[in-house]
């Protein structure tokens, strides 16, 4: 079949982060959610969001936190093709594939011991990830690929045998003439356990540094088959009876082989891939009566994942080509692909406006994305790094209820070449609310939820998946996000 079948891209379905860069989850504590802006905490949570901070943590001795997320997500992809009017009822050119994403249960571990003017701490939690993607009804990037490479090659087939074109009654063999069985799904998680140390340097000056080891897990399975329809499969049938014994000899393998499930294109992966990789951290935190001025950096990751791979099919008419091998090189057992974290840069300045009582922050956090190798040097289609912008206020009504509200704004620098069906990103907005209960001078209880706004990408492609053997189409991503939790922090 044509090279527009190397579209085994399947192996990245699997849902990205919920909040954060590219590759990153940042919402790991139920304070982000309600607040979103994080970063000039000096509580439990700046165990992740603000190490640094950590030295001014109102409590001796042990401090844990444990927090429960759940992630619901919706990743659309809207497209327009010529085929698809081929089997669209009123013969229109656009399909609409909808992809769900979920993480119903995302744990995330905090703990923080401090004694004068240390503290040790770590963070265990999903930082990357974080959950399953399934389409049900496969991807349009498989379908139009597919439609059009069975259209060329039969079309060549059929010219060189008169009998076949005669039971197909046309030059080629058309969507409407098949069907197409395929669904895809992916899981992704990144876990990170982290693990420094914070030191009070001075009155109002504090430093932090430590590592963070991330291990990659993933499953990606999905399959693709195109099958004849059964007004050809009969149509074929009766001319092989009408034949004389001989000549139904000859075509009798061939319509038997192209009658099978995926006789016409059959596509089939099954691979677990698994990597691991440290991240150096480091952080500063300044305190001036009531300003707080904070910055973390995580050090690009190397992290290279590996592909242990149980099933790896596609065929064309029952047989493989050198294009198949070539497109499935990444997938096979043992290939390493690149997939590195990002360095990290966060800045965050906040203010107790009413001290004990009314605070507020505001934060930028950038991804240098262009610098974290991905496969096929994806990275450089990018216009730049990510770029964040967050604010959140906090208001403790009283000394049992707290409650606060955030919004972030997400921009991606995306292109058209970066974007692919199976692992797409759209700028977005999130705002966050939620609140605190203190059960206790020892228990605190913190319920969140956050939603995300989504701008819808829109790409039209002169030809088709950058395709030279495909005609003009257009795709628009689509995605939604909604994300609640609860946790308690303990006072030891």
């Amino acid at each position: 079949m044509k090279k527009n079948y190397t579209l085994l891209a399947l192996a990245t379905v699997a849902a990205t982060s919920w909040a954060g860069g590219l590759l990153h989850n940042t919402n790991q504590h139920i304070a982000f959610q309600r607040m979103m802006a994080r970063g000039a905490s000096t509580e439990i949570d700046a165990v992740y969001t603000n190490p640094a901070g950590l030295a001014w943590l109102d409590n001796e001795g042990w401090t844990l936190s444990l927090n429960i997320q759940s992630a619901f997500q919706t990743r659309d992809v809207e497209t327009s093709f010529p085929l698809f009017a081929y089997t669209n009822p009123d013969h229109s050119t656009i399909r609409k594939y909808d992809g769900k994403a979920t993480a119903p249960v995302l744990p995330s571990l905090y703990a923080a011991y401090k004694k004068d003017r240390w503290v040790a701490s770590a963070f265990f939690g999903v930082t990357g990830g974080g959950g399953k993607c399934n389409f049900e009804n496969g991807l349009s990037m498989f379908d139009a690929a597919v439609m059009s490479g069975i259209a060329a090659t039969t079309g060549q087939l059929l010219a060189s045998q008169p009998l076949l074109r005669q039971i197909v009654g046309a030059d080629a063999i058309t969507p409407d003439m098949y069907t197409i069985d395929t669904s895809m799904k992916g899981r992704q998680y990144v876990f990170g356990g982290q693990l420094g140390g914070t030191y009070r340097i001075l009155d109002n000056l504090s430093a932090y540094a430590g590592l963070r080891f991330n291990l990659f897990n993933g499953n990606y399975k999905g399959h693709l088959n195109a099958n004849l329809g059964d007004a050809l499969k009969q149509r074929a049938a009766a001319a092989l009876a009408t034949l004389p014994p001989e000549q139904a000899a000859a075509y009798a393998p061939m319509l038997t082989a192209l009658g099978q499930e995926g006789g016409l294109t059959h596509i089939a992966l099954d691979t677990d891939q698994k990597g691991w990789g440290v991240t150096p951290i480091i952080g500063v935190d300044f305190k001036w009566k009531g300003l707080t001025l904070a910055a973390k950096y995580e050090f690009k990751t190397n992290l290279h994942i590996e592909n242990d791979t149980k099933t790896l099919e596609a065929t064309a008419m029952g047989e493989a080509s050198e294009q198949f091998e070539t497109a499935m090189a990444p997938y096979k057992h043992g290939v390493n692909t690149p997939n590195d974290l990002p360095s990290v840069l966060y800045v965050a300045a906040g203010y107790e406006f009413i001290p004990h009582k009314l605070r507020g922050t505001v934060e930028y956090h950038f991804y240098d994305d262009k610098h974290a190798e991905m496969a096929n040097d994806k990275q450089k289609t990018l216009k730049h790094g990510t770029h964040e912008i967050l604010a959140g206020v906090e208001w403790d009504i009283n000394q049992m209820f707290t409650v606060s509200c955030g919004f972030q704004n997400t921009d991606y620098g995306l292109s058209d070449d970066f974007q692919t069906h199976t692992a797409f990103s759209c700028d977005s907005y999130s705002i966050g609310l939620g609140g605190a209960i203190n059960l206790s001078k020892k228990v605190k209880l913190n319920l969140g939820y956050f939603w995300t706004t989504y701008k819808d990408y829109n790409r039209s492609q002169e030809h088709y998946l950058n395709n030279p053997a495909l005609p003009a189409g257009s795709d628009k991503f689509s995605r939604t996000n909604k994300v609640a939790g609860i946790g308690i922090d303990y006072k030891f």
